[in-house]
């Protein structure tokens, strides 16, 4: 899977209809390939009619919606109908009228009072509901407007700009929309005083209007820049620097190599490195700051293995303990743009361990990295990705079967190891004797019990199958033996991803989605919403096959472990949050904590070939620490109380972090006190 559910707010978050014609039609581009429509209707009834649709590696929404605008911009009535990304059943109407809001959905339902002035947002809607509401929020004199409980939404005009027209200059500007999820939403509208849309200019996803494709790239600049403000802003007010020689005191450490916990220690940390791991009050070494680590426990910091990173991803990535990510998927250019701004303390966010995507062209083709036409194609494509320095190599469905034995072979050749989705028409012990080293996602490696050779996986099916079939699997039957010998026997690693999974198998629409329900009071409330919401709408008999599969995929992760089979933590979804539902997940199927802290820090350094600075604490290693409050060596869930995370020179409160974000904080950050003011207590 890819993209987070950061990522989807802001693919709906995007566009305004222009006013100035009844009928508009835009086309939604990926990587500069058509891959959908949206049409926005206004008729003399006030009544606005959206169709919109598109399609993006195998997913995307079909809805056809409807609502009403008053004179003050703002929508009083809605509907909408159709099916979600993931393929579940999209049905929600509201009315604002008489002082109250009253809504209905698959998820919930309420009628609540609200002032004329509050806005309504629903758990899916098209972009041009998304662009009726920075209309709505123009039209008032402040700006903003309440919208649900204890939130606001507020609109800042963010830069204007004169381009080419094929019919003379069309001025534009970037709005952000702050409030509603854990990044603004970037909205380009016209600027010439109809407001009315202008286009998308997001990298590899856009709605440029016709005639004005080139200017695509001066948009995406000019929303990469204020965005990027934003940004350096949140690292000067969060980041505080550790000058000289830092001490934690007194703290309980984990030791990742040996997967126990060692201690009470003194931490000693000099110019960026562990410099000294002593007994307490061993040494007096007149350090300049002391950290009270009574109580807390310090951890390597967490690699999460599947990520997909956006600029505002990192904030979320520490806040959670994550000081090192691999992304598996992105485009190109940008991803290592961001790596380099986060490299030189430009922003706040985790080292990114990139891996290179090679897709194969169909019309199911995910549009990141390079999509190869043919063989030659993506072998060229492994000797470029080696050459900019890539330690691997990613894989997608779309890769025809026979290309994965010689893509391997090139790769290793190069030093590079290979992951990755299964191809179509391809079984992950197919792969893995063709030179795959590891594999992703848990559902890759059910399918291959029961998928048949005609069975396309590039769609839906990849999902639907394994909930239907995935708890025929007997764990300990001879067919999953072999294939649990074979991965051990090739040293295959494993990136299980069990948490992405966990509500699209279980989860019916009304209910809390299992994965962050427990972190429901923390999000931003439009979040909060969309926790109640399905992504595919199993009905009652169908859920209850896709639980008993939900079940046996958490059983088939603890029985790898056991085998010996590496597994690696990552998540394909949420920052942060995600991964520590991915763990907890692991001590579910089984596995102790301590070997799931393992996992999370050694385990990772170990696959992505970074043990030289990460992944554990060992003298002289770069300080990529986590301190948190209590010991997650017991109860993985602590986790969540992180109070302070190190990286390198810098540390941040995961407090102030998730509060720039527009999150409720879990503890209050540890102090940082002068050495000669603690010592006075």
């Amino acid at each position: 899977m890819a993209g987070t559910r950061c990522f989807a707010l802001l693919l709906v978050a995007l566009c305004a209809p222009a006013v100035h014609a009844a009928t508009e039609t835009w086309m939604v581009k990926v990587q500069g390939t058509p891959a959908g429509a949206m049409t926005v209707d206004r008729g003399d009834d006030g009544v606005v009619r959206v169709d919109y649709s598109f399609r993006d590696n195998g997913r995307g929404p079909d809805m056809k919606e409807e609502f009403t605008v008053d004179a003050a911009q703002r929508p009083t009535r809605y509907q909408v109908r159709g099916k979600a990304t993931m393929g579940g059943e999209l049905r929600e109407d509201f009315n604002h009228a008489e002082g109250r809001i009253r809504w209905t959905s698959t998820a919930d339902s309420g009628d609540e009072p609200a002032p004329e002035g509050n806005l309504f947002v629903p758990l899916q809607s098209s972009p041009a509901y998304y662009g009726q509401l920075l209309r709505a929020l123009l039209a008032r004199p402040e700006r903003s407007a309440p919208v649900g409980a204890a939130s606001v939404l507020t609109a800042e005009k963010l830069v204007a700009v004169q381009l080419d027209g094929p019919a003379g200059p069309v001025p534009v500007a970037l709005y952000a929309v702050t409030g509603g999820g854990s990044a603004p939403w970037y909205l380009w509208l016209r600027d010439d005083g109809s407001l009315g849309y202008f286009g998308l200019a997001w990298p590899g996803w856009q709605l440029p209007p016709a005639g004005h494709e080139w200017n695509a790239a001066l948009l995406i600049e000019k929303q990469r820049t204020a965005q990027q403000e934003r940004l350096r802003a949140i690292r000067q007010r969060t980041a505080q620097p550790l000058p000289g020689l830092t001490v934690v005191q007194n703290v309980r450490w984990f030791d990742a190599r040996a997967a126990t916990m060692r201690g009470p220690a003194d931490v000693y940390l000099f110019d960026g490195r562990i410099g000294a791991i002593t007994a307490p009050g061993a040494v007096d070494a007149q350090p300049q700051q002391r950290i009270d680590g009574s109580g807390r426990t310090l951890l390597p910091g967490l690699i999460d293995m599947h990520a997909h990173m956006w600029p505002d991803a990192g904030l979320l990535h520490l806040a959670g303990g994550v000081t090192t990510v691999r992304d598996l998927a992105n485009h190109n250019d940008d991803l290592m743009l961001l790596k380099r701004r986060i490299d030189s303390g430009e922003f706040a966010g985790p080292h990114i361990v990139p891996a290179g995507l090679i897709e194969g062209q169909s019309p199911f083709s995910l549009r990141r990295g390079v999509v190869a036409a043919d063989l030659d194609a993506a072998l060229r494509a492994v000797d470029g990705y080696a050459a900019r320095g890539y330690r691997q190599i990613k894989l997608y469905n779309s890769i025809k079967p026979e290309w994965v034995k010689p893509l391997t072979a090139r790769a290793h050749q190069h030093g590079m190891t290979v992951a990755g989705h299964v191809p179509a028409f391809m079984r992950a012990e197919e792969a893995v004797a063709a030179g795959f080293d590891e594999l992703t996602h848990i559902n890759q490696l059910m399918l291959n019990f029961f998928v048949k050779p005609d069975q396309d996986t590039r769609t839906l099916l990849r999902f639907t199958l394994v909930g239907d079939e995935a708890r025929r699997v007997g764990i300990d039957s001879p067919a999953a033996r072999r294939f649990i010998a074979l991965l051990r026997r090739h040293g295959t690693a494993v990136d299980p991803t069990l948490a992405t999974f966990e509500a699209m198998f279980t989860q019916r629409d009304g209910e809390l989605n299992p994965a962050l329900g427990d972190v429901a009071d923390h999000l931003p409330v439009l979040w909060r919403r969309g926790l109640r919401q399905s992504e595919m709408s199993p009905g009652a008999g169908q859920v209850l096959r896709y639980r008993a599969s939900w079940a046996r995929m958490v059983a088939f992760t603890g029985a790898l472990h056991r085998a010996g089979v590496p597994l690696v933590a990552g998540t394909d979804d949420t920052p942060g949050l995600m991964l520590h539902r991915e763990l907890k997940l692991y001590v579910q199927a089984g596995i102790a904590p301590l070997e799931v802290l393992r996992i999370a820090t050694w385990n990772g350094a170990r696959v992505a070939g970074i043990t030289d600075r990460a992944g554990s604490i060992e003298r002289g290693k770069p300080a990529d620490l986590v301190l948190v409050d209590g010991d997650p060596g017991r109860d993985i869930g602590e986790l969540r109380k992180a109070s302070l995370v190190i990286q390198g020179g810098q540390a941040y409160a995961p407090a102030a972090l998730y509060q720039a974000a527009g999150f409720r904080p879990f503890v209050p950050g540890a102090k940082i006190e002068a050495a000669a003011a603690a010592a006075a207590k």
